[in-house]
Parts: structure tokens; sequence; C-alpha cells
């Protein structure tokens, strides 16, 4: 009942952006792939008096709008899969809010990588036992911490081998 009602606020939102096809703001991450997700996001579809296909306006920061820019085929393409035909003709990088330098002040989320599991005690205990014989407190503790995660990652190995 509450999408019923939104619904329409949210579609002349969109369309006040120029995006007709509100799919391209809702689904970014699955219509460019997440990677390219995390570097840009889609801020306005503008269209030509008289001309032929939209300008979508991307928002990056300055890091990625090389690598974004070698992706503006690909891009275009899959924007214009959402729309069904060739809407979108032209893709504007921005580095700022068409609004101003406030807006243009964003981060980008990206994909977090799943954190290492706690290592094994009996393993830690282990590359404890094979380190005693350094005399250097600090090369000692980074050869614990080597054995122990080379330790674990060789069980690892060994349980998903069959």
């Amino acid at each position: 009942m509450t999408s019923g009602l939104l619904q329409s606020r949210i579609r002349a939102a969109t369309e006040a952006r120029g995006f007709s096809e509100t799919r391209l703001l809702t689904h970014w991450p699955e219509v460019v792939g997440e990677q390219t997700a995390a570097m840009a996001r889609p801020i306005k579809v503008s269209y030509a008096k008289g001309g032929f296909g939209a300008t979508l306006t991307l928002l990056t920061t300055g890091a990625f709008a090389p690598m974004l820019q070698a992706e503006l085929p690909k891009i275009r393409d899959r924007v214009n899969a959402v729309y069904g035909f060739s809407a979108i003709s032209r893709i504007h990088i921005t580095q700022t809010a068409p609004t101003g330098f406030a807006a243009g002040r964003v981060q980008f989320e990206t994909t977090k990588k799943d954190t290492k599991p706690a290592l094994d005690p009996k393993l830690v205990q282990e590359a404890h036992e094979m380190s005693t014989g350094v005399h250097d407190e600090g090369l000692r503790a980074a050869l614990e911490k080597l054995g122990a995660n080379v330790l674990t990652k060789n069980a690892n190995q060994s349980k998903v081998e069959p």
C-alpha cells in the first residue's frame, strides 16, 4: 500500500531529473555492474532541443574518471538495454554535482571484503613454538603472525581438497 502511495511521488522526482525509467536509478548496480556502480552514479538525463538521443550525466570522483571513460560504450549499451531502445546517445562525466560543489562531495559505496576468519589457537601456538629461537621481539612477532597465517591457509586448503 505504501509503495502505491509513493510511486507517483517517486516518478515525479525522477522525471524532474530527466529519468523516465526509474529502474535506472533504483537498480543502478544491476544495470552497469557492481564495479562500475562503485565508481559512479547517474544524476541527470538531459534531452537536446530537437535532437535525437539524450545525454546521461554521471557523477564520479577524480580518481575514477579515466577508468569510467574507458567503460562508456559498455555503460551506454547497458543503459539503453534498460530503456529498450537507443535513448542515450552521449554520456557526460562530472566530478561535481550540477547544483554545486557541496552536493558533489559524495562517498560511493564499495563492496566490503569478507573479514578474515579467526585463527585457530592451536595453529597460533604452533607458529609461536616455531619462532622461539628468534631473539628480536619485532621479528619474532612478525614470524609468528606469518606462520599462523600460512598454517591456517594450508589447513583451509586441505579441508577443501578431496
